[in-house]
């Protein structure tokens, strides 16, 4: 049985690692905070490791899951020296595909394979092991990775070489930058025309328009009330590499570049750590404006 290690306990992490743990995977936990990582190794069993090289010093593998680029290389920086030859490590945070390939040539030089696995599914699908999951690196690092990849996530997927996980979790985003935002306006136009919101959902969930967005978070549109799974900064920084990525084949996105306008609104006014779906804060807004 391998021994899998993960680093970045945040909302999405913790209930990974739970999976792995149920999994009779998972082997230490580290997070920068470290009453995070101490309290889950408690509960779990497992142990909490005092750094990144004491998370590493003993593993087969290393799942990461952090906020940004700079995180995921700066992980991997103080893993390498520490992991022995031939582990593996699997980064399912959604970083540039620039920052993939850095990394995995940071471990290279170590002799560790390196897999790019960002994850799609919000906090819903991390905690039920139903995320998917989008995979870049060698096939022989990808069949190695199974037992761990299976125990997080339903569909599975390997999209090509170092770089291709991150370019298709990059396609994920702005198909949900689009989708949020028609939904926001949808369910801003239903509420503006006095219709039962909970039965708009009901019914449209069944209908030709509907969507995971759609039937998982108009509701929270319906209470005015948005509890994490997705956070606005975090999408935010997501379309900006997108963005990127975009610039570097000379187009311009229109979908990325308008949410990216609505979000840096949101922020603006402090809605920056709720759920993507406060866009409707803005698309009601629309329909408080006084008719000439």
């Amino acid at each position: 049985m391998m021994k899998v290690a993960f680093a970045g306990l945040g909302a999405m992490g913790v209930p990974m690692a739970h999976n792995l743990h149920r999994a009779g995977l998972l082997h230490a936990v580290w997070n920068r905070t470290t009453i995070r990582s101490q309290a889950l190794a408690t509960e779990l069993e497992v142990r909490a490791a005092k750094d990144l090289a004491d998370l590493a010093s003993d593993a087969d593998a290393v799942v990461i899951c952090v906020a940004a680029d700079g995180d995921v290389l700066s992980v991997v920086d103080q893993l390498a020296p520490a992991l022995p030859a031939g582990a593996l490590v699997i980064d399912c945070s959604t970083v540039s595909a620039d920052t993939a390939a850095a990394a995995a040539q940071i471990l290279a030089q170590r002799q560790v394979e390196f897999l790019d696995a960002p994850v799609s599914g919000g906090t819903e699908g991390a905690a039920r092991g139903t995320l998917a999951i989008m995979v870049g690196g060698s096939e022989s690092a990808y069949q190695r990775a199974q037992p761990i990849l299976r125990a997080m996530g339903k569909s599975i997927a390997h999209f090509g070489t170092t770089g291709a996980g991150q370019a298709t979790k990059a396609t994920n985003q702005i198909m949900c930058a689009g989708i949020i935002r028609a939904v926001a306006e949808a369910m801003a136009f239903a509420r503006a025309h006095k219709l039962p919101l909970d039965k708009v959902v009901d019914t449209l969930g069944q209908g030709a328009g509907s969507s995971w967005y759609f039937v998982n978070r108009a509701p929270n549109m319906i209470r005015n009330h948005y509890p994490a799974g997705f956070r606005v900064r975090l999408h935010a920084k997501d379309l900006a590499i997108c963005r990127s990525m975009a610039a570097r084949l000379g187009v311009e996105l229109p979908v990325v570049e308008e949410v990216l306008q609505e979000y840096g609104q949101l922020i603006e006014r402090g809605y920056g750590d709720e759920d993507i779906s406060a866009t409707y804060r803005l698309k009601a807004e629309l329909f408080e404006r006084p008719v000439d």
